[in-house]
């Protein structure tokens, strides 16, 4: 389950009912963390080691009771490890590859501790965002 950023709720709010415009990122990213990155915005990212955020694409929105709900519409691998990145216990959902802003994130069923020479992969599907 995913929770949208504090950038996130204002950029909706002002764009639907303040007519405000809103940048919209022409690619977004998925970046992983050892903590929470909480709807502040101020997590622990992993860093070094051949770390890189991944772009992430999604498939269309689908209903599902009152929610609505898109995932993943690709499998996301990060590059090898060069050095031991952590455990990995979050992720978020970037609006460029380095810097940007935070537009949702979430928690992963179970931690990942990844170390030197392991490949951290997040198969079709398995990153969710829903809206109620």
């Amino acid at each position: 389950m995913a929770s949208a950023s504090n950038y996130l709720e204002e950029a909706i709010l002002n764009y639907f009912f303040r007519n405000q415009s809103v940048a919209q990122p022409t690619q977004i990213y998925l970046a992983l963390y050892i903590n929470d990155p909480t709807d502040a915005d101020t997590g622990t990212e992993v860093s070094g080691g051949a770390y890189a955020r991944q772009q992430v694409t999604f498939g269309a929105p689908t209903q599902t009771g009152d929610k609505g709900v898109i995932a993943n519409n690709q499998k996301v691998e990060f590059p090898i490890a060069s050095t031991d990145w952590g455990q990995i216990s979050h992720w978020g959902i970037r609006t460029a590859q380095t810097g940007g802003n935070l537009l949702c994130k979430g928690s992963f069923s179970r931690v990942e501790n990844v170390l030197s020479g392991n490949r951290f992969t997040i198969e079709t599907g398995n990153i969710q965002v829903t809206m109620e």
